[in-house]
């Protein structure tokens, strides 16, 4: 009976919680330049709006449009969230973003990295992996597994970090106030001696001003 009554309030706590969360976001939604966080975890970024799978599910339309006009988002980052996601909802997932992000707008998303040469790396972030949270993961992504998502969504892509199949890290400068990927080459604190043991795949993945017609851009993709 006191276990029964105490679940009960845990779970009216966390629909208010819920709730409340919902109708915050709602409020936060009114700024301009909207930048919105997927995943957030409650890690605040300065200047982002944040957004959990309690508030946001990614794979639900009805979901962004409570919140999001078409085309009103400035920017989305997602790190790590992805993973979690089959590469067909990653696909459903890129392509809402796309859809509620402004024409010029950005879409900075990391993954694991599917090519990492370290092997204790590659086994802590495969699905079903012994790394924290790997055991929801539903892909193991190489740079061009996530460029083939992002095309299909229409987008843009810039390459910011990756391995190549070679083992080769490629690396442009990318500003952490467009975005801070904190699983990074640069901020990762495991990285701090030089010795790249956990990086992930970094694209910026732009929404066309004009959607047709497109050229292939320079990137640092082979």
């Amino acid at each position: 009976m006191i276990r029964h009554l105490t679940n009960s309030l845990r779970e009216a706590r966390n629909a208010v919680t819920r709730l409340y969360k919902r109708a915050l976001l709602r409020r936060q939604s009114r700024v301009r330049p909207l930048r919105i966080v997927l995943g957030s975890g409650g890690v605040p970024i300065p200047g982002w709006l944040l957004t959990d799978i309690d508030q946001l599910d990614v794979l639900e339309k009805k979901q962004w449009e409570n919140y999001f006009s078409r085309g009103s988002i400035e920017a989305i980052l997602a790190e790590h969230v992805w993973e979690h996601l089959t590469l067909e909802q990653g696909i459903r997932a890129a392509k809402l973003c796309f859809e509620f992000i402004r024409p010029g707008g950005r879409l900075r998303i990391a993954v694991p990295d599917g090519l990492h040469p370290d092997p204790d790396y590659i086994d802590s972030v495969r699905p079903k992996g012994r790394g924290q949270g790997a055991a929801d993961h539903r892909v193991l992504y190489t740079w061009r597994d996530l460029k083939s998502v992002l095309d299909a969504a229409g987008f843009e892509v810039k390459p910011l970090e990756y391995f190549d199949s070679d083992g080769q890290f490629h690396h442009a400068d990318w500003d952490p106030v467009d975005g801070m990927i904190r699983r990074s080459s640069r901020f990762d604190e495991r990285n701090r001696d030089g010795t790249l043991r956990y990086t992930s795949i970094i694209f910026d993945a732009f929404k066309p001003v004009i959607p047709s017609g497109r050229e292939p851009s320079g990137n640092l993709c082979p």
